[in-house]
């Protein structure tokens, strides 16, 4: 076999490899829709401030009941929604969309900041983004890094810059930022989100970033029978159309590939508390409320 041969076949090999790689990480994150219960576990581990009156944050765990339904599968672009089942009731959760090779991201830089961060096609090679969205659909926190299938497991790990969570939202500021590290990891019984996280006081005058407290956090996701989420079925059925206005709303700001910083309220009232409301459905009026959000 002459050289020329030789190279077209490593070629041929190398492109089979690729598609098949891109095959399984597919229906890995595909893996993470349907009907799940979900144990919430977190807890600190090390404490690092220098404070003597710092109080450790209480152990948290909690349970749950949720769907979460494939909503895009196209190209390289995978979006799940979820949907926290209350008895009859149903509460639109978080988003997260799944990007093949994705070179644009915003890193969380506190104070309800994004910065627009674009990074070189050859940093993303055969990598995917996770986007991670809040229950009104703007930003949360965003990474990209390798799914890997090995020994029987396919994983992903990445760290990333993200605001409090919203169990602590309420009752601590003495950090402003979480630092994620985050491993989803399916099994034979649902997946697990694995967390190794930093909770950070950052100084953005100074640049500066001071750990104060380390955590570890265990969600694990167990399958069972979707008519357990027949009602958030239902719901997503009927509530769609106002928040595929609501994303395309979002998208127009995203596309234009910039920092994003956001009032925390308007009128004493959060975001997701307008666009919750069941008046409003009209795409005039969603971009309005939107824009009175965001800072320019």
């Amino acid at each position: 076999m002459n050289i020329k041969n030789f190279l077209i076949l490593m070629l041929i090999f190398s492109i089979s490899s690729v598609k098949a790689q891109k095959k399984q990480d597919i229906e890995a994150i595909k893996q993470m829709c349907g009907c799940f219960e979900i144990d919430f576990k977190f807890s600190e581990t090390f404490q690092y401030s220098n404070d003597s009156n710092y109080s450790k944050s209480k152990n948290y765990n909690s349970k749950a009941l949720e769907y979460a339904k494939l909503i895009k599968d196209e190209k390289g672009h995978i979006s799940i929604q979820h949907l926290l089942v209350m008895g009859d009731y149903v509460i639109k959760h978080w988003r997260q969309d799944w990007i093949y090779q994705n070179k644009d991201l915003l890193k969380y830089d506190g104070n309800n900041n994004w910065k627009y961060i674009s990074k070189a096609k050859k940093d993303v090679k055969g990598q995917w983004t996770q986007k991670v969205y809040q229950v009104d659909d703007s930003p949360r926190y965003e990474g990209s890094a390798t799914w890997l299938h090995i020994d029987d497991k396919s994983y992903w790990e990445n760290s990333s810059y993200a605001p409090l969570p919203r169990r602590e939202y309420t009752k601590r500021n003495d950090y402003n930022i979480m630092i994620r590290g985050n491993r989803h990891e399916i099994t034979k019984d649902g997946w697990v989100h694995d967390q190794d996280n930093y909770k950070v006081v950052k100084d953005s005058k100074n640049n500066s970033e001071i750990i104060i407290a380390a955590e570890k956090g265990l969600n694990k996701y167990t399958r069972v029978d979707d008519s357990r989420c027949n009602e958030a079925i239902s719901w997503w059925s009927e509530n769609k159309t106002k928040w595929l206005l609501i994303r395309d709303k979002w998208n127009s700001i995203y596309s234009q590939k910039d920092n994003i910083s956001l009032r925390r309220s308007v009128d004493s009232k959060p975001l997701f508390s307008f666009l919750f409301d069941e008046n409003v459905i009209k795409k005039e009026e969603i971009g309005l409320i939107i824009d009175t959000f965001v800072i320019d």
